[in-house]
């Protein structure tokens, strides 16, 4: 940890990390959501609420998920070539 402090490029590629990780946990738990809903949408009465919801879940899912995964990609691609390169 001590290199990620006294450098301020490897300290903002951990934060971003750390968000990147935090938005595939909030997309996927908007994912989770919007199953659960439809299930239960189904089960039961399927209205215009359920229909908005599952809708909503969906596409702020993906909006929290694409790029979340891209960045955490791409901060361990980084990491990695810093390694490879010994740095």
């Amino acid at each position: 940890m001590s290199s990620v402090a006294g450098d301020p490029v490897r300290a903002r590629r951990a934060r971003i990390a750390r968000l990147a990780v935090a938005g595939k946990r909030l997309g996927y738990l908007l994912f989770v959501t919007a199953t659960v809903v439809l299930a239960v949408g189904l089960a039961t009465t399927f209205t215009d609420t359920y229909s908005g919801v599952v809708v909503g879940c969906l596409v702020a899912g993906s909006v929290v998920l694409a790029p979340a995964i891209v960045f955490g990609y791409a901060t361990r691609a980084a990491e990695r070539q810093d390694r490879e390169r010994g740095l």
